[in-house]
């Protein structure tokens, strides 16, 4: 079951990461969790891979005030804050397995349009390197979460991602959605959709999927809804108004890697998002 006791959050020491910091101790708090706080300095280019040994200690010195604000601020929590020069996509997993992080609080990702076309984004190398669950916090509301979208696929990692989002958030609201994409011979004015090779067998994968150990109990029936993923998501987003959407890491050739779908949503998420793998 999973029991966060060590929460991880990625800061950039700035107004900016408020948000993830906000969630991430209010996570800690009510789970009874130590929350780390790392901030990576990352070198500017190439040809500087090591800044200036004054710089650091101006950003060591920054990072050492806004911990002693943390704290002032969460007197509760047991807080530390990691700095370090070193790559995002690099420092924070490694930190996490130092850790033995349970959880992983990240903010959103800031767009390069031609370097991002090419490579994974530090917020996908980091889900990727990990074991644990990935929380991408932007919401300036840092209250308890009420409502709980899952776009699942029947997998796993989808099973692990309710899971998880359940026991983060245990008195919210647990919906899921399924798109299902139909062959073009299933999209003609004549066709019932309810009847269709394609529905039969998604309602029998989502029958094995509601008998997987583990599911919350709470957990409404999930819906599934034919269309294209982003399509059926952004309809259900628009009528439910969830503050968490969960999804399974998974891609459909490697469990461990992320699939296309969860890395457009991680780029842009609708609101705060989790990220689980298979369990």
């Amino acid at each position: 079951m999973f029991d966060p006791k060590t929460i991880l959050a990625a800061t950039d020491l700035t107004a900016r990461s408020r948000a993830v910091v906000d969630r991430a101790a209010q996570l800690a708090r009510a789970h009874g969790a130590r929350l780390v706080l790392v901030h990576a300095i990352e070198p500017r280019s190439r040809r500087i891979p090591r800044l200036r040994p004054g710089r650091h200690a101006d950003r060591s010195q920054h990072a050492s005030t806004e911990l002693e604000r943390l704290r002032a601020a969460y007197p509760d929590l047991d807080i530390t804050c990691h700095v370090a020069q070193e790559q995002p996509g690099t420092l924070v997993p490694a930190l996490a397995e130092e850790q033995n992080a349970d959880l992983i609080v990240l903010g959103l990702h800031q767009a390069r349009r031609v370097l991002d076309t090419v490579r994974l984004t530090n917020l996908e190398r980091i889900t990727q390197a990990t074991h644990c669950p990935v929380l991408i916090a932007h919401s300036r509301d840092a209250t308890p979460y009420r409502r709980i979208l899952g776009a699942i696929t029947f997998a796993p990692a989808s099973a692990q991602a309710l899971r998880v989002a359940s026991r983060l958030a245990p008195e919210a609201e647990l919906h899921a959605i399924h798109a299902l994409q139909l062959p073009l011979s299933a999209k003609l004015p004549s066709t019932d959709l309810m009847t269709t090779t394609e529905m039969t067998e998604a309602e029998l994968l989502r029958d094995a999927f509601m008998a997987l150990d583990g599911l919350p109990e709470h957990l409404h029936l999930p819906e599934i809804v034919p269309g294209g993923v982003h399509e059926v998501l952004q309809f259900r987003i628009s009528e439910l108004g969830p503050d968490l959407v969960v999804i399974g890491s998974h891609s459909g050739r490697d469990p461990a890697s992320l699939g296309n779908y969860a890395r457009d949503l991680m780029r842009a998420p609708p609101t705060d998002m989790l990220v689980a793998k298979p369990g």
